[in-house]
């Protein structure tokens, strides 16, 4: 069975891991430490984006969606800080396959397929190392885990997902969801919704969804997440 794991580590991951661990090594009072982690786990985001220029701000617009169910369901802020950081790196481990299978996701054989499913506990492992980011990489680990059971990397169910990760991952999902034709922000974001609520009691928590839905119809569709993003967008399934 061939490999499908990166042989070479891609340089971004060497500049990323370079700027985590000067964060890492900072020592400042619990006040500003949150606040300086975020700002610069942001910059390192940017340099994720220019690894992974096809997903551009995908990682930025999904730590809005996921601290706004978070604030919503009343995570305490240090719960809140942990999911933004883990939303913002959620994807690193696709710098830990090849080039071919992190940039392109269409007509996968099974092997490559595996391989892809493989990039959440890469991500957490390659970020478990840093103090800071701890809590985060365990939430970056579960993010693929599915409600009833049929997701990955450990086929964990229900409430046995941590909260964090359940948030994650439709928050990672509804940004990634494409609608070919729709140019309108308001109109995909309606639909993606509905595509996650047919989800929902399956691939996602069923009570989080309903929490997304809600924090949706309740707020202006200047303030929706994305709403001053410009980003070229191409077609995308729903992550399974």
């Amino acid at each position: 069975m061939k490999q499908r794991v990166a042989e070479h580590i891609h340089p971004g991951i060497v500049t990323m891991q370079a700027m985590l661990r000067k964060i890492d090594r900072l020592r400042l009072p619990l006040a500003s430490r949150r606040d300086v982690e975020s700002i610069l786990v942001r910059q390192v985001s940017k340099e994720l984006d220019r690894a992974l220029p096809s997903q551009a701000g995908h990682g930025r617009r999904t730590a809005l969606i996921s601290g706004l169910i978070g604030q919503a369901v009343g995570l305490a802020p240090g719960e809140l800080h942990h999911l933004t950081l883990a939303s913002l790196l959620h994807d690193i481990g696709l710098l830990m396959l090849p080039t071919d299978l992190a940039e392109n996701k269409d007509s996968l054989d099974s092997e490559d397929y595996v391989a892809i499913q493989n990039h959440s506990r890469l991500g957490a492992t390659l970020l478990e190392p840093f103090s800071f980011l701890r809590e985060a990489s365990i939430l970056i680990a579960h993010h693929h885990e599915r409600w009833d059971g049929s997701g990955y990397p450990y086929g964990i169910r229900g409430a046995f997902i941590p909260l964090g990760a359940r948030i994650l991952a439709i928050a990672d999902a509804f940004d990634a969801i494409q609608v070919p034709g729709v140019c309108c922000r308001s109109q995909r974001q309606a639909i993606a919704l509905r595509i996650i609520r047919v989800s929902a009691g399956s691939q996602f928590d069923p009570e989080l969804v309903q929490i997304l839905a809600r924090s949706f119809s309740g707020m202006p569709e200047a303030q929706h997440p994305g709403a001053r993003e410009n980003v070229r967008r191409n077609t995308m399934p729903v992550p399974d």
